[in-house]
């Protein structure tokens, strides 16, 4: 008797009403490698882990999120992508007519978090192998929060075995990092005894999961014209940073009498 092989056909995941918060912070990590040079595309190649030409020859292959999501295609990537936008982790900038991603102040709040637990780390590894000699240049440079939100976390340890190495950096950075990593070491010499107070902004926001499915929300805003308050829809939310706007400045009335004016007639006209 005959028999038939049925294959079970595969199908891809479609785009769930919410990600994950891994997805989210994965997702962000991949953005960093690309904050105000590259787009949605550029995104969803290092996503998908693309042997895209110009994505090998920006190095965009080391990024630590590189073919997260390879089992996916480019555009169920790309929706991904576009969530992050109108869920407000990521935006976008226009560069002329290019339209760049940038950090919004909760994806970045996210994604300096996870850096400096990154850089921690990466320092916890080093000292448990007894290296207390690195070349510290390439913290230099770094963005002044994430660099004293690492210093905090340091701090934190109360583990004075860190000491060699922010010694080590001392040596390379400029006068007001030398000066938070000198408070940082007598904070660890005197094994916190003593309230650690850095010069300087970091971010102060406690990431929990909440931050990761805050829901979307009609917003008040305050119309500059009239300065009555009025309903900005999520569905025109979504509009606005897809296109990369700013949230309007003027009520909908308004903004009907600013156009008619444009186009050289009022409603006095049709009186």
């Amino acid at each position: 008797m005959a028999t038939l092989n049925h294959k079970k056909k595969q199908t891809k995941p479609e785009l769930a009403a919410s990600l994950k918060e891994e997805e989210i912070r994965y997702i962000l990590h991949a953005a960093d490698s690309l904050i105000g040079s590259g787009g949605r595309n550029m995104l969803a190649k290092i996503l998908k882990g693309s042997r895209d030409k110009k994505l090998l020859e920006l190095e965009l292959n080391t990024n630590m999120a590189y073919g997260y999501y390879g089992y996916l295609t480019l555009e169920q990537i790309t929706e991904r992508v576009d969530w992050m936008i109108k869920n407000d982790f990521l935006e976008l900038q226009y560069n002329r007519d290019m339209p760049l991603l940038i950090f919004t102040k909760k994806g970045w709040l996210i994604q300096c978090d996870q850096m400096a637990d990154l850089l921690l780390h990466q320092w916890r590894q080093w000292i448990g192998a007894g290296i207390g000699d690195m070349d510290m240049t390439y913290l230099k440079d770094r963005n002044r929060g994430l660099i004293l939100l690492f210093l905090q976390k340091v701090a934190g340890t109360s583990d004075e075995r860190f000491i060699p190495l922010l010694k080590q950096w001392q040596l390379v950075d400029y006068q007001k990092v030398k000066k938070a990593i000198r408070d940082v070491i007598a904070h660890l010499q005197n094994k916190g005894k003593s309230p650690l107070v850095l010069e300087g902004e970091a971010p102060q926001v406690e990431i929990t999961s909440d931050l990761f499915h805050q829901p979307r929300e009609v917003e008040r805003l305050k119309c500059w014209e009239c300065g009555k308050r009025f309903e900005w829809m999520v569905e025109e939310q979504d509009v606005f940073r897809m296109r990369g706007w700013d949230p309007p400045k003027r009520c909908s009335s308004c903004r009907d009498e600013r156009r008619r004016q444009k186009e050289g007639f009022t409603w006095n006209d049709f009186d």
